[in-house]
């Protein structure tokens, strides 16, 4: 059976109340099936700039996106250059990850529940899973594995694909699920599939999704008028955590590492944070929607302060850097 989750946003109803009221010019950059832009018009924008890299979300987005004539705008890029699609925005709306729309399509090869090519591309340009698995030295593969799918067995994992590419070309969704599979204990029940975090990692860095996030950030900081919100949605908790530092670095509320240390001069605070944690899905969400079961959202208001850089180990940007699993 097919799941309605593709076409319900998650988290729409609390990010709405979190950045009332809407109205002016909105930029949402993880267009995906539309939920958040159309939420966003219904609520009172006046304009909505709809960015996604993905090629088929915008072809799905010229059918239904007719309807509202010139309040959406459609444009294909990564939002990490979102600031060069609109400036002085009242309100820029990220969801970040993979959406339900590219998971249900096998020939994308995001998802590991039914067979289809090792792609997991977002746009069509750039090395494809399967080049990456196929070609990362042993070492390289461990190392994706434990940052980004934070993979207990990324050793293990990463020799069994390195033993088994020597034997034949890993291409098909299906395939490497199998070989992960073998190398982890059977799920017990309620229990993730033991591909998931492969999957995961694999998809990540296929996308450089963390550094697209990081770079996302500072060009909302860039794009936001005074007053303007920040509304971000994560799925798990390496983009949270990344969200979280951003917003308490730009508000001036990251602390020190050492309690010792001098305090540092501080810029004036570029955000203002409106939620205090991050908010998660209520019961009626989950009963109809379990896709929104692991979404955290995080809002933040721009302030007067001008737009600036912060680096990525001050987010919590992970790096690769060879500390592997076992």
């Amino acid at each position: 059976m097919t799941s309605p989750a593709p076409h319900i946003p998650v988290l729409l109803a609390p990010l709405l109340r979190l950045v009332a009221p809407v109205s002016g010019r909105w930029l949402d950059g993880t267009l995906g099936a539309g939920g958040y832009a159309r939420g966003l018009l219904k609520a009172g924008a006046d304009q909505v700039i709809g960015l996604d890299r993905d090629p088929l979300a915008l072809e799905m987005a010229a059918e239904w996106g007719a309807a509202w004539g010139d309040r959406l705008i459609l444009v294909r890029d990564v939002f990490s250059n979102l600031d060069r699609h609109g400036q002085e925005l009242q309100g820029v709306v990220l969801d970040i990850g993979v959406s339900s729309m590219q998971l249900d399509r096998p020939e994308r090869g995001f998802s590991f529940q039914k067979d289809g090519p090792l792609d997991m591309r977002m746009g069509a340009e750039g090395p494809t899973a399967a080049e990456i698995v196929n070609t990362a030295p042993e070492a390289t593969l461990a190392d994706i594995l434990y940052v980004y799918g934070e993979e207990r067995a990324s050793r293990r994992i990463a020799r069994a694909i390195v033993k088994a590419r020597a034997e034949a070309p890993i291409e098909r969704t299906l395939q490497l699920a199998g070989i992960v599979e073998r190398c982890l204990p059977r799920p017990k029940p309620g229990q993730v599939h033991p591909a998931t975090r492969s999957f995961q990692a694999l998809r990540i860095a296929v996308n450089d999704e963390l550094g697209e996030l990081h770079r996302g950030l500072m060009a909302a900081e860039r794009a936001l008028a005074p007053g303007g919100a920040l509304a971000v949605v994560t799925f798990h908790s390496i983009e949270d955590r990344i969200v979280k530092r951003f917003i308490q670095a730009r508000a001036g509320k990251a602390g020190r590492a050492n309690r010792f240390a001098p305090e540092a001069a501080e810029d004036a605070p570029r955000f203002e944070p409106v939620t205090k944690k991050a908010v998660g899905p209520d019961e009626d969400e989950l009963a109809t929607n379990p896709r929104a079961r692991s979404a955290r959202l995080r809002v933040a208001r721009r302030t007067q302060a001008p737009a600036g850089e912060i680096a990525g180990a001050d987010v919590g940007l992970p790096e690769l850097c060879g500390k592997t699993g076992g």
